[in-house]
């Protein structure tokens, strides 16, 4: 199983991106997909999350400012980022509970990072 993120850059404070996130290989089933973030110097922290049923969770410091999306179909995970702060600036990670076969209890999978950053 492989996450692929894209979608990151430089942007200037009031800006917006879009990070979407692919998820490819052996995958029977994927519960919460979701997106991360970790600062220089700070811990990897949540972001956004949302089930396979589409119910969503945000962060206090994003909330209002940042959507997450997904296509169960195309097994892909979006997250719509507006009113950027330079504070947002951080590696943002992708993360998905997979569950490889009817058996399995899922594991955790994450992508490789996308570096967003904030700045005029």
């Amino acid at each position: 199983v492989q996450l692929v993120e894209s979608g990151g850059g430089l942007v200037q404070p009031g800006g917006s991106l879009r990070l979407s996130c692919v998820a490819s290989g052996r995958i029977f089933v994927i519960n919460t997909m979701g997106w991360y973030r970790q600062a220089p110097g700070k811990l990897r922290e949540l972001v956004a999350a949302i089930t396979s049923g589409g119910s969503t969770n945000y962060a206090d410091s994003v909330e209002g400012r940042f959507t997450i999306s997904r296509d169960n179909a195309k097994n892909t995970v979006h997250l719509q980022m507006n009113s950027l702060k330079p504070e947002d600036t951080a590696v943002y990670y992708c993360n998905a509970l997979i569950r490889t076969s009817w058996s399995s209890m899922g594991s955790d999978y994450w992508g490789q990072g996308t570096q967003v950053t904030v700045s005029s």
